[in-house]
C-alpha cells in the first residue's frame, strides 16, 4: 500500500470489515456456509446481519448478480432443480417497488388470503430504494441508497390511493424537509475543479454550470482553472442573450431542439471549443446516468442546462425548483411500509411517522404460516407456463429450487427476461432486450462531523473531472421519526451521486451503457473507496478534515443495471401508439404479467407502481 493510500486512510480497520461482508455474500453465491443465512431462521437477526447496515459494495453487491450471469451472459448449463414443493397463488419476480407493490394489489384483487410468495436475487428488499443505516460515530445516521424521492405532482389516481392508504402524508414530508440536493449551504452552489484534471484543487462557490441565473458562474470564470480561450467562450456563452434560431419555422424550431445533440449546440451556436464543453460531460450522470452528449438541446435544457438565453428565453429561479417529498433513507422507506402491509409482523406499529427509525425482522419474511412471503438471495433463472400455471426455478445458496404457481408477475428489469422466459416470442425478447438501463452510482460516505462543510460554507459541490458528477450532505430531512437538522453537529452522510463514464471511442449509446456497466462491476471496493477518500481529503482538507481520522464508514450502491430505459430524441424512434418496445414487452405471456419501471420506459418510483397495477389488474 502506498503512503498516499495510507495518508488517505486506506488501512483503516472499515475496509477489513467491508471485505467480511463481501466475502460472506460471495459465499451464499457458491453454497457455502455464511452467517446472512441466519436471515431465514426463526430468530431475530442480530446487527451485524442486518441488511441494511452492511457497508462496501452494495446495490448490485456480490453474490446478487452472478448465477443471472452465468446463465444469461456466460451460458452456463442450468442444474436440474430440486422437487417441486411449493406452490403459490402468485408469484412476484423482484422484490423492489413494483414487485411489492404487485403484491399489494394482487390481495386487494383477490383477497386476503392468497399466498404469495416474492423472490428477490438481493439480500435485502426494495430494489434500487435502498436503505443504508450507518452505526458508528453515534446514533443511526441515514443516507439514500438508490431512488429518491417521491414526485408527488406526477401521481395519478392510481398511486395517490396507494399513497393515502400507507398514511404517508406529502404536506407533512415537505414541511419537515428542508434537503435540497446541495442548494442550502451557507453559499448554495459549488463547483470543485481538481487538481489531477485541471491542475489546481479549487474550490468556486455561489456558482454552478447548470443552475439557476443567481448562481451564474459569469462573475467567477476568472477563478476556473481552465484556459483563456475556454474562459473567454463561457463567458461570451453565459453572457449572451439572442435568439440563434430566430429564422427557423416554429416547426423547424421544434425539429432542431429535438434532433440537435446539446454538445453540437453548443459548438455550432454557442461557440465553446472542446475544453470549454468537457466541463458539462458528467452533468446528467445522477439524473440521468447518462454522458451529456447523449442529450438533445431540448432534453438538455429541460435538465437545466446553460442556453436558455439563445433562444430567445429567460430562464427564472423557479425553473430550477424541485419540491419532492423524500424520507431520509430515500424511497426505501416507502418499500418498508409496503412489507410491513403484507407482513405486519415483520415491523408491528410501524406507520409513516415512525418507518426510519423502525427495526424490521427479517426472520419474519419467510415464514410458511403467512400469506405473503418474501424469499431473498434467490435468483430466477427459468420461468414458463405450465398447465393452467406458472412453473418457476430459482438458485438460492448454490442450490436450484422450483416452485409452482396459479399467476406470475415478472418486476425485474426487462433485459433479462428473455434469458429466464425462453418460450416468449422473439418480437417479444426484441422488444424487452432493447431497454437497456442506465447505470446508476451512490456511495455513502459517513464523516464525523459536518463542520468543514460549514467552514467552506456548502452544502454540496458539483465535481466536473471526478467519478461521482457531484456529492452532498443527506441531511435536513427529518421525516419518519429521523432527525437530522442541516445545524447537527454530528456524524453526517455525505453522497456522492453519478455514473461512470464509458471507455473513450464508445460511441452508439447502448454500447456506451454496456460499457459503464462493465467498469462499475469490475471496479474494486478499495477502487471506489480510494475516490471517495481522495475528494473529500482535497477539497476538505483547507478546513481541517483528514480522511483517515474523519472517515468513519463508506457504502458503495452500485446499480450497473439502475434508471429504466427512457427514450431519447437522439437514439429512439418515435413510435405508434402500442409498439413501443416498452409496450410490446409488456404483453401479458399466458398467466405471466410484466410489472417494473421499465414497462413505462419512465425510471420513477411512481411509474413502479402504475405499472405493477396493470400488471395485476390484466391477470383479473
Amino acid at each position: 500500500m502506498s503512503e498516499l493510500d495510507k495518508t488517505l486512510g486506506l488501512d483503516a480497520n472499515i475496509t477489513r470489515r467491508d471485505l467480511l461482508h463481501d466475502a460472506g455474500l460471495m459465499s451464499l453465491a457458491l453454497g457455502l456456509a455464511s452467517p446472512s443465512s441466519a436471515s431465514y431462521s426463526n430468530n431475530p437477526v442480530s446487527t451485524a446481519d442486518y441488511p441494511p447496515t452492511r457497508t462496501g459494495l452494495r446495490g448490485s453487491h456480490p453474490g446478487s448478480y452472478e448465477a443471472a450471469h452465468a446463465y444469461a451472459r456466460d451460458g452456463v448449463p442450468q442444474k436440474k432443480p430440486d422437487a417441486t414443493k411449493e406452490s403459490f397463488d402468485l408469484v412476484v419476480v423482484g422484490g423492489g417497488i413494483s414487485g411489492l407493490a404487485a403484491a399489494y394489489y394482487y390481495q386487494h384483487q383477490f383477497g386476503q388470503h392468497q399466498k404469495i410468495l416474492i423472490l428477490d436475487n438481493h439480500d435485502d428488499f426494495g430494489g434500487h430504494a435502498k436503505r443504508n443505516e450507518f452505526h458508528q460515530g453515534g446514533r443511526m445516521q441515514l443516507a439514500i441508497g438508490g431512488t429518491h424521492n417521491l414526485e408527488y405532482w406526477q401521481f395519478n389516481d392510481t398511486v395517490n390511493a396507494l399513497i393515502q392508504d400507507l398514511g404517508i402524508d406529502i404536506d407533512k414530508l415537505r414541511r419537515q424537509t428542508e434537503f435540497n440536493y446541495g442548494r442550502t449551504g451557507v453559499n448554495g452552489r459549488a463547483i470543485w475543479f481538481d487538481a489531477e484534471t485541471f491542475g489546481i484543487d479549487r474550490l468556486i462557490t455561489g456558482c454552478s454550470l447548470n443552475g439557476p441565473p443567481s448562481a451564474s458562474p459569469l462573475p467567477y470564470l476568472d477563478q476556473f482553472p481552465i484556459s483563456e480561450a475556454a474562459k473567454a467562450q463561457l463567458r461570451q456563452f453565459y453572457g449572451r442573450t439572442e435568439d440563434v434560431l430566430a429564422d427557423l419555422s416554429d416547426d423547424d424550431r421544434s425539429v432542431y431542439l429535438h434532433n440537435t445533440g446539446y454538445f453540437e449546440f453548443l459548438s455550432s451556436k454557442a461557440g465553446l471549443g472542446e475544453e470549454a464543453r468537457s466541463l458539462f460531460g458528467n452533468a446528467c450522470h445522477g439524473s440521468w446516468g447518462l454522458e451529456t452528449q447523449c442529450l438533445s438541446v431540448a432534453e438538455a435544457l429541460g435538465e437545466g442546462l446553460p442556453g436558455l438565453q439563445l433562444l430567445g428565453e429567460t430562464p427564472t429561479e423557479s425553473d430550477w425548483d424541485y419540491p419532492a417529498g423524500f424520507f431520509p433513507d430515500g424511497n426505501a422507506s416507502l418499500a418498508r411500509l409496503l412489507v410491513q402491509r403484507l407482513i405486519p409482523s415483520v415491523a408491528p406499529g410501524v406507520n409513516p411517522d415512525n418507518i426510519a427509525i423502525a427495526a424490521f425482522n427479517y426472520s419474519e419474511l419467510d415464514k410458511a404460516s403467512h400469506s405473503v412471503r418474501v424469499r431473498l438471495q434467490s435468483t430466477v433463472t427459468h420461468v414458463e407456463n405450465r398447465g393452467n400455471g406458472v412453473y418457476l426455478s430459482y438458485t438460492r445458496g448454490g442450490k436450484v429450487h422450483a416452485v409452482h404457481a396459479r399467476h406470475c408477475v415478472m418486476a425485474c428489469y426487462h433485459s433479462i427476461l428473455p434469458y429466464i422466459c425462453p418460450s416468449l416470442s422473439e418480437t417479444q425478447k426484441v422488444a424487452q432486450s432493447y431497454q437497456v438501463k442506465y447505470p446508476l452510482l451512490l456511495t455513502n460516505v459517513l464523516i464525523r462531523s459536518r463542520a468543514p462543510f460549514t467552514a467552506l460554507g456548502v452544502d454540496g459541490v458539483s465535481c466536473p473531472g471526478r467519478m461521482h458528477g457531484s456529492l452532498f450532505l443527506a441531511s435536513g430531512i427529518e421525516t419518519g421519526g429521523h432527525q437530522q437538522g442541516l445545524a447537527d453537529p454530528g456524524s453526517v452522510p455525505v453522497t456522492f451521486w453519478g455514473s461512470l463514464s464509458p471507455e473513450a471511442g464508445v460511441t452508439d449509446l447502448r454500447d456506451q451503457l454496456r460499457s459503464s456497466r462493465e467498469k462499475m462491476l469490475h471496479l474494486r471496493f478499495e477502487d471506489y473507496e480510494r475516490e471517495v477518500r481522495s475528494v473529500l481529503q482535497n477539497l476538505l482538507g483547507p478546513a481541517g478534515f483528514r480522511a483517515a481520522r474523519d472517515i468513519l464508514a463508506i457504502t458503495v450502491n452500485r446499480w450497473p443495471h439502475g434508471y429504466s430505459h427512457e427514450y431519447l430524441d437522439l437514439w429512439d424512434e418515435d413510435w405508434p401508439q402500442g409498439e413501443a418496445p416498452h409496450e410490446v414487452a409488456r404483453q401479458r405471456f399466458g398467466n405471466i404479467t410484466f410489472a417494473n419501471a421499465d414497462a413505462g420506459a419512465s425510471a420513477y418510483t411512481h411509474t413502479a407502481i402504475e405499472q405493477a397495477a396493470r400488471a395485476v389488474g390484466e391477470l383479473g
